[in-house]
């Protein structure tokens, strides 16, 4: 189902992205065919008279790469995550305070990845795990470059009995899978 179509022009050359839903298929393929007979018909038009499709992918798709397209507008499935870990699983288990926790998120995860000029990658390491469930559940590994871009956010919340429990959330605007 088509869900709306946007342009980008780069001197005489215009790039379409079409969004469509694809239900529970990841729909690359299905989607590749039916924007294939769209341009092909669109392309008889007469207001379309002199053009040319060099390309079916003109990479505005961005399948396989990192892009902040895909980071804003989301590609796929968009998923958010989030949990409470009490400060005694902190200290038992990660044997970490949740402060510095807290703190190192901010420093590592976002700042450092911002110095870095990332582009949807303002986590720790989401790749390997993204990778690892791909595989298991017979996706594409390739997709993972994509699906991993997320932002993971701590925060220390205080408890009532003065100590910090903490709240972590992880946001994936672009997870590519098929769910069929």
């Amino acid at each position: 189902q088509l869900l709306g179509v946007k342009v980008a022009l780069a001197g005489r050359h215009a790039f379409v992205r079409f969004r469509c839903a694809t239900g529970d298929a990841m729909g690359m393929n299905m989607v590749g065919k039916g924007v294939n007979t769209v341009l092909a018909e669109a392309l008889e038009t007469p207001a379309l008279e002199g053009a040319e499709l060099i390309g079916l992918s003109g990479n505005y798709c961005t399948d396989k790469k990192p892009a902040a397209v895909n980071w804003i507008e989301g590609r796929g499935k968009h998923v958010a995550a989030e949990a409470v870990i009490p400060a005694k699983a902190v200290r038992e288990v990660l044997k970490a305070e949740p402060l510095r926790i807290a703190r190192l998120n901010v420093a590592k995860n976002l700042l450092g990845s911002a110095l870095a000029g990332s582009i949807g990658g303002f986590n720790a390491h989401a790749s390997n795990l993204v990778t690892a469930v791909f595989l298991a559940c017979g996706q594409d590994p390739a997709q993972n470059v994509e699906s991993s871009q997320c932002i993971t956010t701590i925060e220390a919340v205080p408890t009532p009995d003065g100590d910090h429990d903490l709240r972590i959330a992880c946001t994936m605007p672009s997870v590519e899978c098929g769910t069929v």
